[in-house]
């Protein structure tokens, strides 16, 4: 872990992990060290230091108004969403491409988050180092298990950004910083995170999701995330259906119920989530209706929109049900759940009054050719505006996801048999979509499993990553045409983007060990 010297760490330590502690529990003298006589000596400091590893999740996303898993601000990576203020670091990304340099304020975020990241980590093995110290039984072995969870969970993300890293699993107390350390294999990465999740599924709680802590389900859906990003499709689709039959998760009948409160508080549905709370834990700066809807800083594309499918399951052009002239009518009802669309009003959720209770384009942040995000609204909301907190849970993982990454890694092991039709059905029922035609090829069903993906997870973070793992995030990225209205202007993909840059000022400080991802 010699990305940070010992008196960063000291900092990640004191003001993260341990921010719950009263002054009184830490003896500060010497200040460059944590004090082991107060610490570790109770059943409580075991939960102060896990409360410490999950509040990672709330790390910023290297600027203002976003946290690192704002999952919707990860759609500007994609062809998903525009960010007119570059929420997320994907309007830069797109339009500027990927640099290993150090940006201003509102260009760090390819940086933060493995800053982010690597920070967690290091309170992670930390907590697995010493959590033994007061815990035993059944106890010690949930709580590291939860702890094995996070870091796997932090090691995936460093996988599928930046592909090569630095991989340590010591107490970081116990490493020398004086040495350097180079990186290891995306794939050898990816062995860990299988290892921990592995781990993880051995010793948390089989029981449905709820109080913000992993259990089984939680850990058993990210394996499946990564087989499928190793493309291991036969372990990934039996792992998968180890969860369908376990029958802990089910589809929430309410498909928007999953994105605001208090109907998320008990969706079935919702497997790992980033937890909110007022009055004590609210968004980063606003309330995300505030920058979804009062400055619209997540727009959906034409692209998007186009890619809904008519009411009877048919392309807008063989519909017999569409209407020519009404394109926001009788289309997948998901459409009108995730966006919202001009002339839209109360009846359709609009959430303004006065000049602005019609939805127009071209007013209020509104840019034509684009559509303001529906999902994530608390649908009781009036003119949101400065200072409307919010604390919606931010959903990481939905049982959904793992209904399709059924679907395709059992289409990609062995072809379209019935149960891969039988759980994208599900997916498609749950919002009176009818079911898939019979008969489909291995080819066709994987487009049909890729078009459900995008509809049924659009404006939560997982399309840019889907497309990676596909390996047609070129083809579909670089080029594009982000508002029709505005054909000249076309996004920037390359096919190294795939592994995003070590920040520069990691490399400098590692040199010659630690050495850039190709292209940059």
């Amino acid at each position: 872990m010699n990305l940070y010297n010992k008196y960063i760490l000291m900092l990640i330590m004191l003001s993260v992990m341990l921010a719950s502690c009263k002054k009184s529990s830490l003896n500060l003298n010497p200040p460059d060290k944590l004090s082991t006589q107060n610490f570790w000596k109770s059943e409580s400091d075991a939960d102060l230091a896990l409360t410490g590893c999950y509040n990672f999740l709330y790390a910023q996303g290297g600027s203002y108004s976003t946290s690192q898993y704002q999952v919707v601000a990860w759609d500007n990576f994609s062809d998903n969403s525009y960010g007119q203020y570059n929420y997320g670091g994907g309007t830069s990304a797109l339009s500027s491409g990927l640099s290993a340099g150090v940006f201003d304020t509102y260009n760090l975020y390819q940086s933060s988050y493995y800053v982010n990241n690597y920070r967690a980590i290091a309170s992670i093995n930390y907590f697995l180092a010493n959590v033994d110290k007061v815990l035993t039984g059944d106890k010690l072995k949930q709580y590291k298990a939860e702890g094995y969870f996070l870091r796997a969970f932090n090691y995936y993300w460093l996988a599928v950004l930046y592909g090569n890293v630095i991989i340590t699993t010591a107490d970081p107390y116990t490493l020398d910083y004086t040495k350097h350390m180079a990186k290891s294999t995306r794939a050898d990465v990816l062995k860990l995170v299988e290892a921990d999740l592995d781990l993880a599924i051995a010793g948390l709680p089989d029981v449905a999701y709820g109080s913000g802590h992993a259990v089984k389900g939680t850990a058993q859906g990210y394996k499946v995330r990564a087989l499928l990003f190793e493309k291991k499709y036969t372990e990934a689709a039996a792992l998968a259906n180890q969860i369908i039959t376990g029958a802990k998760f089910s589809l929430n009948t309410s498909y928007p119920g999953n994105f605001y409160k208090p109907a998320q508080n008990n969706s079935p549905e919702i497997m790992f989530s980033v937890k909110y709370q007022l009055p004590n834990l609210s968004h980063q700066d606003n309330g995300i209706s505030v920058s979804l809807l009062r400055w619209k800083g997540e727009l959906g594309t034409q692209d998007l929109v186009n890619e809904y499918e008519a009411a009877d399951g048919k392309d807008t052009t063989s519909s017999a049900v569409y209407v020519k002239g009404k394109p926001y009518d009788n289309r997948d009802p998901r459409m009108r759940m995730t966006l919202f669309f001009p002339g839209d009003t109360k009846a359709q959720g609009w959430p303004f009054t006065g000049s602005y209770a019609v939805g127009t384009p071209g007013k209020d942040s509104w840019i034509v050719g684009y559509y303001p995000v529906k999902k994530w609204l608390d649908p009781t909301l009036v003119d949101p505006d400065y200072g409307t907190k919010g604390d919606n849970d931010f959903v990481l993982l939905r049982y959904a996801d793992v209904l399709l990454m059924y679907a395709e890694a059992q289409n990609e092991a062995t072809g379209p048999d019935a149960s891969a039709y039988n759980a994208i059905n599900l997916v498609r029922a749950r919002v009176n979509m009818p079911a898939l035609p019979a008969g489909l090829s291995q080819a066709q069903f994987r487009e049909k499993v890729r078009h459900e993906r995008r509809v049924e997870f659009a404006m939560e973070g997982i399309r840019y990553f889907d497309l990676r793992r596909w390996g047609i995030a070129t083809q579909k990225l670089n080029g594009f045409v982000q508002n029709p209205l505005f054909p000249s202007v076309k996004t920037k993909y390359a096919d190294n983007y795939d592994f995003w840059p070590i920040p520069q000022p990691e490399i400098d400080r590692n040199a010659p060990e630690l050495v850039q991802n190709p292209g940059y």
